[in-house]
């Protein structure tokens, strides 16, 4: 098909890596987001959050030096010689992703500082969270034109996930404890805005890319872009009953409220997990139109 790259076993595990540095980057960034907008959550909760971003921005370090392996191994058709080879990653390190890894690097360190409580160390990692969503617009498809609207569409893209998809294990720690149902139902108000900017900057980043609903239908990017905008309708669906149906019964003192709001929490990080395969797969071996 075309804008198709030839899918080899280095190439499946860029996907992979890519996917879970993603993974990583989303919950680092959102932890501090978490922390900075439910600061009356459960001490516990807010416990949990900070360990838990910190130790994503730890991964994501760790994939960071896999990425350069595996794109080493990629351009230099040498394979697992080509990973570890000190010319191939001194040029890597010279190009635009050795730039990028040093915001997303800088970015995860200073992610760190959420485990600081106090404002100090709120602001150092919300700077972090800032620095990491940065980072992506340096590589990839968002260097097209316009540039600075690409870049801003990102940006604003992973910020508004980071903030959704860093809450999701926070919240299912939340579901029965004191103050939990308040801060689901808080969750899933705010929630309802910052998906909409989600949604709306990756549907305006998608049509730059693709530019026609012929194109769509007759690349493999615009296959794969349906795939993850499929998923991403179904989690939608999840979310929504979260909100709507769930919530009010967890607040209501449901017995039985508890236990299905988890394992619908569950499903949707399930569901994040889908949708960032099918954005590595995006990213890593397709070709938008644009650029063909």
């Amino acid at each position: 098909m075309e804008g198709m790259a030839p899918i080899d076993v280095w190439a499946l595990l860029a996907i992979f890596v890519k996917a879970a540095g993603y993974a990583a980057a989303l919950v680092a960034m959102g932890g501090p987001l978490f922390v900075s907008v439910f600061r009356s959550a459960p001490d516990n909760v807010l416990r949990f959050s900070r360990k838990l971003a910190a130790s994503a921005a730890l991964l994501g370090l760790v994939v960071l030096v896999l990425q350069f392996g595996i794109r080493s191994a990629r351009i230099s058709g040498m394979g697992l010689e080509g990973a570890i080879d000190p010319m191939m990653l001194g040029l890597l390190w010279d190009s635009p992703l050795g730039m990028a890894a040093l915001w997303r690097g800088a970015g995860q360190l200073l992610i760190f500082a959420v485990l600081i409580e106090g404002k100090i160390g709120l602001a150092l990692s919300l700077l972090g969270a800032l620095l990491v969503a940065v980072s992506y617009t340096l590589v990839g498809h968002s260097l097209g034109d316009p540039r600075w609207l690409l870049a801003a569409l990102v940006t604003v893209h992973l910020l508004a996930g980071a903030f959704w998809v860093g809450a999701l294990v926070p919240l299912h720690r939340a579901v029965g404890l004191t103050g939990g149902a308040l801060l689901l139902h808080r969750f899933g108000i705010i929630a309802s805005g910052t998906v909409a900017v989600l949604v709306l900057a990756g549907l305006t980043f998608a049509w730059l890319m693709i530019g026609s609903l012929a194109e769509l239908f007759g690349t493999a990017y615009g296959w794969t872009f349906i795939t993850k905008l499929a998923l991403v309708m179904g989690l939608l669906g999840l979310a929504a009953k979260n909100k709507l149906r769930l919530v009010p019964s967890l607040a209501s003192g449901d017995s039985s409220a508890p236990g299905r709001l988890r394992r619908l929490i569950c499903l949707e990080i399930i569901g994040v997990t889908l949708i960032l395969l099918a954005t590595a797969t995006l990213t890593s071996i397709t070709t938008p139109h644009v650029n063909l």
